[in-house]
């Protein structure tokens, strides 16, 4: 679907016009095939299974009206089952999940330590429908245990540059207004690149100058330097002429409702040479 194809689903649905289309789901889909059809032959048609189970519980998950599954989850969980799959047949050399035993699962673990936790709980979830169909006799996941702190485990940067950043963003005409906002809400209030790129207008309070980010529990007060380059963005956002509700809009985005996209905010701080 081409933008203006978007532009104009986003009109019609907006006013109640028309129905949504299934592009997201095509797309979804797609992606999920793409992770399953990754897999080797021989593994295959578990994580095939797999995939339909998660999307059965996603089903039952909406019915029940408790929280489901997201895409972006499911296709995570299939990709790191693909990737131990790909493990196992090239570097173990096993050829069935049956084989798979508590050392294929560490040695996995150990090729990217910094994703232990959250790839060890998808091969746990794997693991346990692997059992409930008779694929494997015993979990291999048990027992191993997910090491290393929970916090944040990221690369930090000294306080000189810290200091030369918030003068680029608070006091500098380099910045481009989104620059600004992501760097000076990451560098004060510890703001993730996708709370900045899902923060809408309506999340403001100009009132008391607080932000709603994220899943917070309450809003964020504002700092001086912080509000301005909220007032910088918005300025900016009042040039596009755009309904859409998000405070960062792209020449893509500006014509529907969407965010702007992932890799759109990801290359941001390329200019101060800081990855988000």
């Amino acid at each position: 679907m081409g933008s203006l194809a978007r532009a104009l689903e986003g009109f019609f649905t907006q006013r109640g016009l028309a129905l949504p289309t299934d592009q997201a789901q095509r797309l979804a889909a797609g992606r999920r095939r793409r992770r399953i059809d990754a897999t080797p032959p021989p593994l295959r048609p578990q994580v095939q299974a797999f995939a339909e189970s998660m999307l059965r519980a996603r089903e039952r998950a909406l019915k029940a009206g408790t929280l489901p599954r997201t895409d972006s989850t499911i296709e995570a969980a299939l990709a790191t089952v693909r990737d131990l799959a790909r493990f196992l047949t090239g570097t173990r050399n096993k050829q069935g999940w049956a084989l798979t035993d508590v050392h294929d699962v560490e040695a996995f673990l150990a090729t990217m330590p910094k994703a232990r936790q959250r790839r060890l709980t998808v091969l746990r979830q794997y693991f346990r429908f692997a059992r409930s169909r008779k694929v494997v006799l015993i979990d291999p996941t048990q027992g191993v245990k997910a090491k290393g702190p929970s916090g944040f485990s990221g690369t930090t940067i000294a306080v000189d540059q810290q200091r030369q950043l918030f003068r680029r963003w608070t006091s500098g005409t380099d910045a481009h207004p989104h620059e600004a906002l992501l760097g000076i809400l990451a560098l004060l209030h510890a703001a993730s690149s996708s709370e900045v790129r899902l923060l809408r207008v309506d999340d403001l309070d100009p009132t008391n100058r607080t932000v709603r980010l994220g899943k917070r529990p309450h809003p964020v007060p504002m700092d001086p330097p912080s509000w301005s380059a909220l007032q910088h963005c918005l300025a900016h956002r009042a040039d596009q002429h755009t309904d859409n509700p998000h405070l960062i809009v792209t020449k893509i985005t500006k014509t529907g409702r969407a965010p702007a996209s992932t890799a759109y905010v990801s290359h941001l701080l390329d200019p101060c040479g800081v990855p988000p």
